[in-house]
């Protein structure tokens, strides 16, 4: 919440260096600066609804920030997704192009790679390298059940080694890197301690490896999300975007990796072209995007990061909005429904993963809704650093009802109304849920 102080300039220490290694850069970067906060709705916790009269009366302050509050969790999760977004590139290129990557089904039939696997371990290893494994809660999806199998022998030895490689690029990120490559029981054990419940208080990390790993399997869009939890509310959120380009034309579900390769190979193209990597921290009044290292440079805070928004569009005749692929997740029929009842007239961005959060931050599309049937129950490491991103761009997100998702209650977003709905403004979003409202009945949702 805002805090007020009675002094007219607020009293800012400088940070301490990050992580123990010697040329690791400074964290004072002018996206952590304090800024005057002007949100659509004010930070409101579980189970406040969000109305009209909030969106509109709502009381503008200046905070006292302190620039070191998060700064170093910041850092370190940026450069954890960052070495991420390189390993899952390098793998769902193997995958592509010399299908040799092993796609394994999980016991509700999606699809785990070692890319999954390896994203998990090595997230774990760099967080608990740079704050004491005591200290480190982690809330994520995979576990070590079908890499502890005695028939996964092979596919255990290629997640250490994608790990391995992955972590002997820590010294381009200013992270000192092990002593000596991980073993098979090193990396099951980072992995395997992501076995936080979450809950109501206290920190924990939440992470999804692979979010969208069925784009990932089929050469499409996926983004590698951590966020961090502070009692109950996200404080962080950072995705990797691998394969998320500058331009907006290229984010069509039909545009596979290949046709996004065979773009990006002309001379023209740039780092920004092929991939990203977005970030925000609560009540900093910004989101930044970061290009994707090219090869053997180094990773030097913020490197090149520009500040990202939402888009001004809200007249809905002009906005576009965004659904996942599969129909399994979200009710097509429904969301085009309301679609045309507020006055949405573009075709929908349909896209795999949270790079739909990435979109609505970035600009590129303005409404994101998601609808799914019944008995399907949301995951928080679905949608937590997507929601941080898109409310320090300026945007919204809230339930169908209104009010903000509740990461509180373990694992699953508990008590969410109906579905999710994220945009660009309060003026789009309040049309979305008077549409809801108005069309609930009739669905069959």
């Amino acid at each position: 919440m805002p805090i007020s102080s009675p002094n007219s300039a607020a009293k800012i220490r400088l940070p301490r260096p990050l992580l123990p290694y010697r040329n690791s850069p400074s964290i004072l970067h002018k996206n952590l600066l304090p800024k005057l906060q002007i949100h659509p709705f004010p930070r409101l916790r579980c189970g406040h609804k969000v109305n009209s009269a909030t969106a509109q009366n709502f009381n503008v302050e200046f905070e006292s920030m302190d620039l070191e509050k998060y700064a170093r969790e910041l850092e370190v999760a940026v450069k954890a997704v960052h070495m991420a977004s390189l390993l899952c590139r390098r793998v769902q290129e193997s995958l592509i192009f010399e299908s040799n990557v092993n796609v394994q089904s999980k016991d509700d039939d999606s699809p785990v790679t070692i890319a999954d696997w390896s994203v998990q371990a090595t997230v774990s290893w760099v967080l608990s390298e740079a704050f004491g494994s005591e200290n480190v809660s982690i809330v994520a999806e995979e576990d070590v059940e079908t890499l502890s199998r005695c028939d996964s022998i092979d596919l255990l030895d290629a997640v250490a080694k994608t790990v391995n490689d992955s972590l002997a690029e820590a010294p381009s990120f200013g992270i000192r890197p092990p002593a000596a490559p991980l073993n098979t029981s090193e990396v099951l054990e980072a992995i395997s301690r992501c076995n936080s419940p979450g809950g109501p208080t206290g920190r924990f990390w939440v992470l999804d490896p692979v979010d969208g790993t069925l784009g990932f399997v089929r050469g499409d869009q996926y983004a590698i999300a951590l966020a961090l939890i502070e009692d109950g509310e996200p404080v962080l959120g950072v995705l990797g975007c691998p394969n998320y380009p500058m331009k907006k034309e290229w984010l069509s579900y039909q545009n596979g990796y290949q046709r996004i390769v065979s773009r990006l190979a002309s001379s023209s193209s740039t780092s920004w072209d092929r991939g990203c990597v977005i970030y925000a921290k609560k009540e900093s009044g910004g989101a930044w995007m970061q290009p994707l290292l090219e090869k053997e440079k180094k990773f030097v805070w913020p490197n090149s990061a520009r500040e990202i928004k939402v888009s001004t569009i809200d007249n809905p005749a002009l906005a576009t909005f965004c659904e996942p692929v599969e129909k399994a997740n979200s009710s097509h029929s429904f969301t085009a429904g309301l679609a045309h009842s507020v006055g949405l007239r573009n075709e929908p961005l349909r896209m795999y993963s949270m790079v739909k959060y990435a979109a609505i931050a970035r600009g590129d599309a303005e409404i994101f809704m998601k609808f799914a049937r019944a008995g399907y129950k949301e995951k928080i490491w679905d949608h937590a650093a997507g929601v941080v991103i898109i409310q320090e761009a300026g945007g919204v997100v809230t339930d169908a009802g209104g009010h903000p998702l509740c990461f509180s209650r373990g694992m699953y977003l508990e008590g969410l109304d109906r579905g999710i709905i994220a945009s660009s403004g309060a003026t789009l979003h309040e049309k979305i849920i008077r549409a809801v409202d108005a069309s609930w009945n009739s669905s069959c949702l």
